[in-house]
This record gives structure tokens, sequence and C-alpha cells, in this order.
């Protein structure tokens, strides 16, 4: 026991070193403290980003949910997280060049500029908040569990500790000090989820071999739809598609857009994202398959500790407290992002509001930091539900604003009326289905609440169109680009409903299904490289 909280202690002083050096002054500028005076290069912009995406729902959520459906979740995540990368080529480009000529912050200061209306912003810096702060919860809730597992710190007690430590570096520091421990704690991460997988599979005979024990006794883990049958083709689509329009979304994934030093560091980030993806989903969600082979009878929020029960009874005090310091280090990752994006739009987009006049120091966002982390806080007091569905509904609300952005962008004419009714149209669709008034059918509400959001907006820019006498819809040009097509077509062949219900041929212990989505990513990556560098020479022509 004393080797653990050791161990872990050490972590937390590390990382609380690292932030401490990156730090950003006492009353540096806005820009400054939540961009980092938008210098990031490849590196340290693919670092953070995904760091700041996979959260604590990467490693205890994906394994908690392996442990209960098995191996269907692997591709939604592996391949429809990484397919998401497409939209920093749609979207990310221009939000960086509008956010560099204009000196942008926020997002909702994105939004501002578009459609020039205060009201819309306001909407969606709330929408934004809303719908962050219960993904927020997620990371103490998922740092209680682990530490309750690993050295029997109770629950709400891990809670506040990683809070704590969260709060010390963000507080202090600004992007800068969140992008290096970012960096970090990414590189931590993928290197101990690999270890952590490395020891449970070699405890119970090597990777095929317990791929196989499994096997022997729950093979519906190992096909779709899934040992509960959650994964039909619809709930399938229904992920796919919730990933692609919510991850960009995300505020501070949105705000790293900013940051970036030029468009290269963003086409680089693309390039590479479908890879990590692939390489970091797949360690925990094959715990959870394996941790059946040590733990069985676990249901809903239960198994989403199965990553810390599972390592504690086969590893030793340091490993074992290594690789929960590694699922500790992806919730931490996306907390001090969240926390810091979320304080800048509250001082550049909220307090305005309340004084009058936005201020010139970023004094008023740290402050705003310490009250986001007794929110999450709160809300990890008393889980409502399991990380997954805690996440999949707070991820739906981020999905309504897509089309306010995509369509921003591309649009020559911008309505804000047009913006504004789908956002309130597609946030009260997704409350009709939260409150199950209506039934969502064979898919996840995301698909009607899309639908509604879409349909909206499309039909007051419409209408305001012929107001203004102009009755043209101007078509993105994107839209018919041969690689956006080949990439539709790829999106199209994962939904692989001729191999639903099979479980073989299996190579390694795991079907071949898992190998053809490795391979749909690395084509997406071909596609994507073509796309860059067409676009490339034909700026340089």
């Amino acid at each position: 026991m004393v080797l653990k909280v050791a161990v872990l202690a050490a972590y937390f002083l590390l990382v609380s070193g690292i932030g401490f050096m990156a730090r950003t002054r006492w009353k540096s500028s806005p820009e400054s403290y939540f961009l980092a005076d938008r210098q990031f290069g490849t590196l340290i912009l693919l670092g953070t980003m995904v760091a700041t995406n996979f959260s604590a729902f990467t490693v205890f959520g994906t394994s908690g949910a392996g442990y209960r459906d098995g191996y269907a979740l692997f591709p939604i995540m592996g391949f429809g997280t990484g397919f998401m990368a497409l939209t920093f080529w749609l979207i990310g480009r221009k939000i960086r060049r509008i956010g560099s000529r204009h000196g942008l912050v926020t997002p909702p200061e994105l939004v501002k500029i578009l459609y020039q209306s205060p009201a819309l912003s306001f909407i969606f810096a709330a929408v934004m908040i809303i719908f962050t702060i219960p993904y927020l919860a997620i990371q103490p809730m998922a740092a209680g569990y682990a530490l309750e597992e690993l050295v029997r710190i109770p629950y709400v007690w891990g809670c506040i500790l990683v809070t704590a430590v969260i709060l010390l570096y963000t507080f202090r520091g600004g992007l800068r000090a969140v992008a290096w421990t970012d960096l970090f704690q990414g590189l931590f991460m993928f290197v101990l989820l690999a270890v952590s997988l490395a020891m449970v599979a070699d405890h119970h005979g090597g990777f095929a071999e317990a791929n196989y024990k499994v096997f022997s006794s729950n093979p519906e883990l190992f096909s779709r739809p899934g040992a509960n049958g959650r994964y039909t083709i619809g709930i399938w689509f229904s992920y796919m598609m919730l990933w692609f329009f919510c991850d960009p979304m995300f505020p501070q994934l949105f705000q790293r857009f900013f940051s970036a030093r030029d468009d290269r560091m963003i086409a680089r980030t693309m390039l590479l994202y479908p890879l990590v993806c692939t390489v970091v989903f797949f360690p925990p969600i094959s715990v959870g398959v394996l941790g059946r082979l040590s733990f069985s009878g676990l249901a809903g929020k239960q198994a989403d500790r199965i990553l810390p029960m599972v390592l504690n009874a086969v590893s030793g005090d340091v490993m074992s407290a290594l690789v929960i310091a590694a699922g500790l280090a992806a919730l931490m990752s996306t907390m001090d992002s969240q926390l810091l994006t979320l304080s800048s739009i509250f001082t550049r987009d909220i307090w305005p509001l309340v004084r009058k006049e936005r201020s010139q120091s970023s004094v008023t966002g740290r402050l705003f930091v310490v009250f986001l982390s007794l929110a999450g806080l709160a809300l990890a007091y008393r889980p409502p539900a399991s990380i997954l569905q805690i996440a999949t509904q707070t991820f739906t609300g981020l999905a309504v604003l897509f089309p306010t952005v995509v369509f921003g962008l591309y649009f020559k004419r911008r309505f804000a009326s047009a913006a504004i009714v789908s956002i309130l149209a597609g946030e009260f669709a997704l409350t009709v289905f939260y409150l199950k008034w209506l039934p969502a059918g064979p898919f996840l509400p995301v698909v009607w609440v899309m639908a509604v959001t879409v349909a909206s907006y499309l039909m007051m820019h419409g209408f305001a169109l012929r107001r203004v006498r102009a009755l043209r819809f101007t078509v993105p040009g994107w839209v018919s680009d041969p690689g956006v097509i080949a990439l539709a077509g790829l999106f199209i062949l994962a939904m692989d409903y001729w191999m639903w219900g099979k479980t073989h041929p299996m190579a390694w212990g795991i079907p071949f299904w898992l190998v053809y989505f490795v391979g749909l990513s690395g084509l997406q990556t071909l596609i994507m490289g073509w796309m860059v560098r067409c676009a490339s020479a034909g700026e340089g022509g």
C-alpha cells in the first residue's frame, strides 16, 4: 500500500512540476493564458488534442463497456473517433484563419464574428458550458473509482484529490502549462495502457490464449451486437455519427484550432489522428473483455471499475499504481483543458454582459476555473449513470452546435435567426428524447436530434434568403471534392452489416472484423494525405 501511495504522489508532483515550469505570468493577456500565443507546432498540437479528447471515458468508460459488451465497441471508438479528424480539414483550418485575423480566443467569439449576433454568441456559449459540465464531472468520478480500488481512498476524497492537483497547475499555468502536461500525460497513458494489456494477457497465458478462454465462455463478446445486444446496426451508425458531429464541438478541442501556428500543423495532426485513435482505444477495451476472466457479474456503473480491479489483482503494487496513474493522466489531461476553455468562455463571452466591458486580464478566468472545479465535484458526488451513458447525453447536446459552425463558415449569406432556431430546436428535441416523450426507435436520439437541427437551420436559412430575394443556396465546394466523396464511401463501408453476428474467422484470439476496421483507418489516412497534397499543389500553382 505504501508503495502505491508513493508512486501516485510522485506522479502528481511530477505533473504539477511540469505545469509550474510552463506557467504563464499572473497578469498575462487572455491570448497568452488561453491560447499560448497561437504558437503550437505539430507535436504539441497533436499531443494536446489527443490528450484533451481522450478522457476518463477513454480509459475507464471504454474498459467498462468492453467488459459489459465486448469488442463491438472498438470500431466505434477506434475508427469512429479517428474518422472525425476529417473535420480538422473541413472546419479547423477556417477556424484558425478567422481566429488569427480577428484575435479570437473562444468558440462563441467566432460565431459572433460570423453571424454578427451577440444573442447567438450567448446561446452558443451557454450550450457549451451547460453540456460540458456533466462531461467535466466524469473526470473526478473516474478518479474516485480508481483511487478507491487502488489505495482504498474513499470515493469522494479521490475525486477531491485529483481535482485539487489539476486546479493547482491550471489555475496558475494556462494553456502552455496544460499543453505540456497534456503531452507528457498522453505519452504516459499510451505506454502504460499497452503495458496494462500485456500484463493482464500474460497473467492468463498470453493475449491469444486469454481471448480464447473468454471466447469459450462468452462468445457474444466477440461479435456484434455484443453481449447485451446493444450495438445493432442502427446504434452503430448513431455512434459513428455522434463522434463526427460532437467531437469538434468539444469546447476544449475547438479552441485548439485557434492555437495552431499555421494550417500545416492542423493538416499533420489530422493525418496522425486515426492512427492514434486505433492504438489508444484497443488496450482498455481489451482489458475490459479479459476482465471477465478475473471478475464476473459486474453491471452498469460497477463495470467502470474493471481496469483498476483487474490490475490490482494481477500486478504488483508499483505496476498497478503506474497503470492507474495512466488512467488518471487521461482524465486529468481532459479536465484541465475543459476547465481552461470554459473559463475563457465565461471571461470573454459571459462576464462582459455583466460588467459591460471585456477584461484585459486573465484573473477572472482563473477564478472561474475554481468555480467549475467545484461544479464538477458536486455532480460527481452522486453519479446518476455509467460513464458511457453520461457521455452520450452530453455529447449529443454539443453536436447540436455543429450546423451553426459549418454553415457559418461556408455559406456566403448567414442569418443568426437560422442558427438560433436550429440550436433551440435541437436542444428541445434532445429534451424530448431524454424525457422519453418519444421513442428513438432503432437509433440513438442523436440521429433524430441532428435531423431536426439541420432541417431547422436550412428551412430558416431558405426563408431568410427569400426575404432578401437571394433565392439560391451556396453549396460548399468540399461537398463535391473527390477526397470527401471517397471518405463518405469509407463511412458507408464502416456499416459492415454483412459481418453482424459473426465471430469467425479469428486471428490472435480476435475476430477478423476488428482487423478490417484497422485497415479502414489506414485507408482513411491515405485518402486524407492525398487531399492535403492536392490542396498544397493547388495553392502552389
